[in-house]
This record gives structure tokens, C-alpha cells and sequence, in this order.
């Protein structure tokens, strides 16, 4: 096990590069057989848009990797973080690990982004693109990604967390994020069944509805256990589900500039939070 973990601590910037275009690229291709909306516009002008916001948050990413080594030699000196509080196999401390970074870092952070103005604010460019499909996943602003980053880093620190544990967390989220973004269509029995443990691709769109009370709602990346205990979990018609943003002015989503200045553009509306 720890030769295992020992293999995400010291893994190279370029594998974690190349898992995340493989996984863009299995699911790019899986959308072209099972269609879930068809997208009546450019679908290589719509990815243009997402791949340059992926550009940045790749950046972002980086940078906090550098960060969190450095945090990582603090924690092995220190011994402080709750990890380190109590005796337990090295299975059981990363699965704890594992669920308390997806319930805090996706689950919970995701929630502060819809409900705390400011950060929903930064979170609009997320929900503002109408063709939701793969390539969505990677649409963040950078300031709402570096709120997600600073926020894991917290819980990193807090738990006393060996870094090995969070970038292997990280590695997981890569398949689940792409996964439940992708434009394509499961079976219902199939999707629903999903949904009972992971984010399944019908239940995030709901959560890209662009109508309340569906947008805030299914915040969950990989488990979906935390919607249903916190009752935020939303299932319905597929049928129903529309893209975008009706508080928003999204006219420009596929506009790179237009999206970066959101945040702070008078000229775009936000719902009151």
C-alpha cells in the first residue's frame, strides 16, 4: 500500500496531464454514439472556449502542487492534523481521507459557491455555458478554482494529510468529473441505479438546469451520498433539463474574455444569494 501511495507523491506533472486528455478525449468520443442533446453549433468553438479555462486552472493547479510539497514536509515533521490523533491502518486513515476531501473540497466548497454572492459571482462562468458536454467540466474562473484549491489545501493541513493521499483523491476526481459532464445518454435504469452512490451524467444536469431550484442543487463530484443526507438531491425527467442561465446574460459563452470579466461586469445579472 505504501509503495502504491508512494508513487502519487512523486507523480510527474505530465501524467497527470496525460490522464486528464485521455479521459476528455474517451468521453469526446462516447458522445459521438450516445448523444444525450444535440448541439446545433460548433462543437470545436464551444471546447475552444472551455480548453482555454482549463489552460489557467492547469496553471493554478501547478502552483499548488509546489505548495502543498512544501506543506507536506511541514506536516511529516510536525505531526499535526487529526490523522495523527489516533492509531489506525494506513487503508483506513486514506479512506477517511478520501471521503472527508469529497465531502468537504467538492461537495461542500460547491455549495458555498451557490449560496455565498461573491463566490457565486466567480461560479456563474461554470453554469453560464449553454452546451453542456465534456469539455464543461474544465470551464472554471480561476479565482473560483483557486477557492477550491485554497479551500483543499485547508482540509490538507487540518487533517494532517500525507500528500500522497490528496493526489491520488485528485486522480479520482479526473474520470468522475469528465464523466458526469459528458453529453451522452445512459440508460435510465442505468443512470438512476448510478445514482444511488456516484454522480451519474443525468443527475448533474440537473444541477446545470437553468432554472431554480434545480441549479442549486446534486453538488457532489464523485459520491452522491452527500446530497442525499444534506437533501439536496434532484432527480427527474432528463427531458425537462435546459442549459444556461436565466439570471445571467450568457449571450457570450463561448467569448473567453467575456467570461474572465464576469465577476465583476455590472452589465451581468445574478440572482440574490
Amino acid at each position: 500500500m505504501q509503495e502504491f501511495l508512494n508513487y502519487f507523491e512523486h507523480l510527474p506533472i505530465w501524467i497527470k496531464g496525460s490522464w486528464v486528455l485521455f479521459f476528455i478525449t474517451f468521453f469526446w468520443i462516447i458522445e459521438g454514439y450516445y448523444t444525450f442533446y444535440k448541439n446545433p453549433g460548433n462543437k470545436w468553438k464551444h471546447a475552444k472556449t472551455n480548453f482555454v479555462l482549463l489552460f489557467l486552472v492547469l496553471v493554478i493547479n501547478s502552483l499548488f502542487g509546489v505548495l502543498l510539497t512544501l506543506v507536506d514536509g511541514w506536516l511529516a515533521t510536525s505531526g499535526f492534523g487529526i490523522l495523527n490523533l489516533f492509531e489506525a491502518p494506513l487503508w483506513v486513515k486514506l479512506l477517511i481521507s478520501i471521503l472527508v476531501l469529497d465531502f468537504t473540497s467538492q461537495y461542500f466548497v460547491h455549495f458555498l459557491l451557490h449560496k455565498v454572492r461573491w463566490m457565486w459571482r466567480l461560479h456563474i462562468v461554470h453554469h453560464t455555458d449553454q452546451h453542456v458536454d465534456v469539455t464543461t467540466g474544465t470551464r472554471h474562473h480561476p479565482l473560483d478554482f483557486l477557492i477550491r484549491e485554497t479551500f483543499a489545501l485547508g482540509v490538507v493541513v487540518l487533517m494532517g494529510m500525507p500528500i500522497s493521499f490528496y493526489f491520488l483523491y485528485r486522480m479520482i476526481t479526473i474520470p468522475f468529473t469528465y464523466f458526469n459532464h459528458a453529453n451522452i445518454s445512459l440508460p435510465l435504469w442505468l443512470d438512476k441505479g448510478l445514482s444511488y452512490m456516484i454522480v451519474s451524467p443525468n443527475m448533474h444536469k440537473f444541477h446545470h438546469h437553468h432554472e431554480l431550484p434545480w441549479t442549486d442543487s446534486n453538488y457532489g463530484n464523485v459520491l452522491s451520498i452527500w446530497d442525499r443526507i444534506f437533501g439536496t438531491f434532484t432527480y427527474d425527467d432528463p427531458s425537462k433539463i435546459v442549459y444556461g442561465l436565466d439570471s445571467s446574460n450568457h449571450t457570450d459563452d463561448e467569448d473567453v474574455l467575456f467570461q474572465l470579466k464576469i465577476p465583476f461586469s455590472k452589465e451581468v445579472k445574478s440572482i440574490e444569494k
